[in-house]
């Protein structure tokens, strides 16, 4: 199953995600070596949110990284959220439809 990590930043989030990127970032690559988190980024010019997509099992996955998360620890994040994503397009769709 896929799921969105939704992330809603803060206003400051650009001038101050640089004491906490490296820590963030470290944590993502894990799960993305772990084969859990398949791609993350910012979005937006300027950022005002960021999009992760899981795959995996449960949700509890990605609410389990927010919540070591040093961007929303650190207040960076104001607001996040995991949703299911029915991905049925493209190669990496769990649930592949086709006419």
């Amino acid at each position: 199953m896929h799921y969105l990590l939704i992330y809603t930043t803060a206003a400051d989030y650009l001038t101050r995600r640089s004491a906490f990127r490296n820590e963030h970032l470290a944590l993502a690559w894990q799960a993305s070596n772990e084969g859990k988190l398949v791609l993350g980024g910012a979005v937006g010019d300027p950022p005002d949110s960021s999009l992760l997509l899981w795959s995996c099992d449960s949700p509890e996955t990605p609410a389990a990284f927010a919540k070591i998360d040093p961007y929303v620890l650190n207040g960076l994040v104001t607001k996040w959220e995991v949703k299911p994503w029915n991905t049925v397009v493209g190669e990496l769709a769990t649930r592949p439809l086709r006419p």
